[in-house]
């Protein structure tokens, strides 16, 4: 009896260690139950049925990224290349990742390779390397519809490389820089363009500049020489007026007759220095009546002002 019940307390610590599982976080296990689906274990610590229960299917609930090989697609315009790329892919229902198909990595792989060769097909080589996100939205539209009944759901497809045939590149380097110089010229002849625009510019400023400096000198010179003549005028207006006064008062004449006298001796103590040869008046030894003849000629001059004046 003992050993019975030793044997049977064996037997029931066997099926619960077999029976008993720990599920990884982000995984889920499938279990059927005599070949037959039973249910989907989550994340934790769970029983099975011991020789009943096996556990069919394991999957991981993360996301995963899924190479996708390198294949030849042909362009719209008969160009082959060749394109390889990453696929980003989540089971979100365990159970049709299970039994929906045999393998879904494999499906997807082989889906997102025709749908790559369909949407390069679409477009010319030229617009391949610009429209990438839209062969990339294309091709997980056209996975994800497929891909509902397996359970899976495509995230997101990145095209990873383009690769045209080596004649081909060498086609598009040559085009390449003959834009490049195209450009270089276009941007050199624009550049000369401006710069002579600019020295246009500046030397029509600097004629126009130059005029009006000339202009303004030529005024600046008029109004002093303008004032210039005034002032002398002024002057000599003032000195006429002082010399006037003075004939007329006490003595002028005399001083008169004195100025004159000087003058005339200095005149011709000019004349002497510059020639030789010099005619003289005859009575040129009287300086008396010199000064008495000039002195007439300023009496006449006085006279006829003052009656010009009376008459005035």
């Amino acid at each position: 009896m003992g050993w019975f019940l030793i044997g049977v307390v064996v037997i029931v610590v066997i099926f619960i260690i077999r029976g008993v599982r720990v599920i990884p976080q982000q995984n889920a296990f499938i279990v059927e139950r005599l070949g037959k689906f039973n249910c989907t274990l989550y994340a934790g610590v769970t029983y099975i049925v011991p020789f009943m229960d096996i556990i069919a299917y394991r999957h991981s609930l993360k996301e995963q990224a899924v190479d996708i090989p390198e294949q030849v697609c042909i362009t719209r315009d008969n160009v082959q290349v060749g394109v390889d790329g990453v696929i980003f892919l989540q089971v979100i229902d365990p159970r049709l990742a299970s039994y929906g198909v045999a393998n879904y990595l494999f499906a997807i792989t082989q889906l997102a390779q025709t749908t790559m060769r369909s949407e390069v097909g679409k477009i010319d080589l030229d617009r391949t390397f610009e429209e990438r996100t839209v062969i990339n939205a294309a091709i997980v539209t056209a996975i994800n519809e497929a891909a509902k009944i397996w359970g899976v759901k495509i995230l997101r497809y990145e095209v990873k490389n383009i690769v045209p045939p080596k004649t081909v590149l060498m086609a598009m380097e040559k085009q390449m820089q003959a834009e490049r110089e195209k450009r270089a010229v276009v941007l050199q002849s624009e550049g000369e363009k401006q710069s002579a625009i600019n020295r246009a510019e500046g030397q029509k400023q600097k004629v126009v500049l130059e005029s009006e400096a000339a202009r303004q000198r030529q005024i600046n010179e008029a109004l002093g020489q303008a004032e210039a003549i005034k002032a002398v005028a002024i002057a000599t207006a003032e000195g006429l007026k002082a010399v006037a006064t003075t004939i007329k008062a006490e003595g002028g004449m005399e001083a008169v007759q004195l100025r004159v006298a000087e003058k005339l001796v200095e005149q011709y103590g000019h004349l002497a220095k510059q020639t030789n040869t010099m005619i003289l008046p005859a009575n040129f030894g009287d300086m008396a009546s010199l000064i008495a003849t000039a002195m007439s000629v300023v009496k006449q001059t006085k006279q006829s002002g003052g009656q010009t004046g009376g008459h005035a």
